[in-house]
């Protein structure tokens, strides 16, 4: 905003000099405004609508727990299915949470095979262990998902088997269980489509040693399943990326802009007392020259936006002043995308956006007749600038 600010005023300067008369101008004393640099940490930064990034997990598989065993047993005959539903949201592309609920029977050994049904619902929080470590990528095949949870069970209809299809009571008497259990596992997910992943999922939840209603023996106990099934993304997969060293180059640019004004300035300044030397000159009668203003050439954009940001208005404030000043000027509107996110068609809409966005602003907001304006929307075919992110930009030009 500051390196904006003093280009308007050193262009009114201009103007100014230029517009009055000589017997009345006088040396103007110009006080420099030194631009300082600033260290900027090019670290890129993400950040996300809460309508975006939510998924939805069906999943199905089995699951074995590990308690005291009283009675010699094979754990094979201890798994059991389970089935899974949940929902989650990445707020970040590294972090996200998800609600998780598990149902399924039980088997365990208390004296003899007992049964039981069990369901559990967690809290978890999730870690992108690709993006974190191999660098953001929403188009990633494959990745790989730890996290840790916490949450509540509950066990209920406890039963005993005999040897045959003898049914028995449990043997202290308890018929259900509520418990806390910590979790932890790791998710992997295999990309299907835009919308959609394959995941693999392996958790344990540890618990007290009341998982199989009696408390003997070792004070933890276990139950451990392996899931599959579809992850459905809602609203969108997607990230907005910002890193202030992307807008460096622009203000180098800026600012070599501000310099050269400063010394047109100082050179109209030296020009004025040398004329000012020579007075009084009647033989040749006082004029007005009236110059032209210098009319900013850009409006920038974020990537995927077509918003006008408040640092880039007062580009669309500096072209609406120029053109009240030269009213009989037509202005063409020119709308770019960069090459390197998103197709041809897409860019194209998107540059056609950001031109109605501008012609908006200067109607809209500042009276500016749309017959004198005129938009070309180049999507990313045409690409002004060598530099890939220059190009999400909106330029002002006159007719040929």
């Amino acid at each position: 905003m500051k390196t904006y600010s003093l280009l308007t005023a050193l262009a009114a300067g201009t103007m100014l000099i230029g517009a009055l008369p000589a017997s009345a101008q006088e040396v103007v004393a110009v006080e420099e405004t030194v631009v300082t640099e600033q260290t900027v940490e090019c670290k890129d930064h993400y950040s996300s609508s809460w309508r975006d990034n939510w998924y939805l997990q069906l999943g199905a598989g089995m699951q074995v727990p590990f308690t005291d065993k009283t009675v010699g047993g094979d754990y094979e005959h201890h798994i059991t299915a389970t089935y899974n539903l949940g929902i989650g949201h990445w707020f970040s592309p590294y972090l996200g949470f998800r609600f998780s609920g598990y149902y399924g029977k039980i088997h365990y050994d208390y004296n003899r095979m007992t049964t039981a049904n069990y369901a559990n619902l967690n809290f978890d929080i999730m870690w992108d262990m690709c993006n974190s470590i191999a660098g953001v990528d929403a188009n990633r095949p494959f990745s790989i998902l730890p996290y840790f949870g916490v949450g509540g069970a509950y066990s209920w209809d406890h039963k005993s088997h005999g040897l045959g299809s003898d049914v028995y009571s449990h043997p202290n008497g308890k018929n259900r269980e509520w418990m806390l259990p910590v979790s932890a596992g790791i998710q992997l997910r295999l990309r299907l489509c835009k919308y959609v992943d394959f995941f693999a999922d392996c958790r344990a939840a540890f618990m007290a040693d009341n998982f199989n209603t009696a408390v003997q023996g070792d004070p933890i106990e276990a139950n451990v399943s392996v899931t599959g099934g579809l992850s459905i993304t809602f609203g969108g997969r997607k990230f907005t990326r910002y890193n202030p060293c992307d807008y460096l180059d622009y203000i180098n640019t800026l600012n070599g802009r501000v310099n050269d004004l400063r010394g047109e300035l100082a050179a109209t300044t030296a020009a004025l007392a040398a004329a000012e030397a020579q007075l009084p000159c009647p033989e040749v009668s006082e004029t007005t020259i009236i110059e032209q203003a210098p009319m900013l050439s850009a409006v920038r954009f974020r990537i995927d936006s077509s918003n006008i940001s408040d640092e880039e208005m007062v580009n669309i404030y500096n072209c609406a002043q120029w053109m009240k000043a030269n009213p009989d000027v037509t202005v063409v509107v020119q709308g770019y995308a960069d090459r390197d996110t998103g197709t041809a068609p897409y860019n194209m809409q998107l540059s056609q956006r950001r031109c109605q966005s501008v012609v908006d602003a200067l109607v809209n907001k500042y009276g500016i007749d749309p017959s004198r304006l005129v938009m070309e929307a180049n999507g990313s075919d045409v690409q002004p600038y060598d530099v890939n992110n220059w190009n999400r930009i909106v330029l002002f030009t006159q007719p040929d």
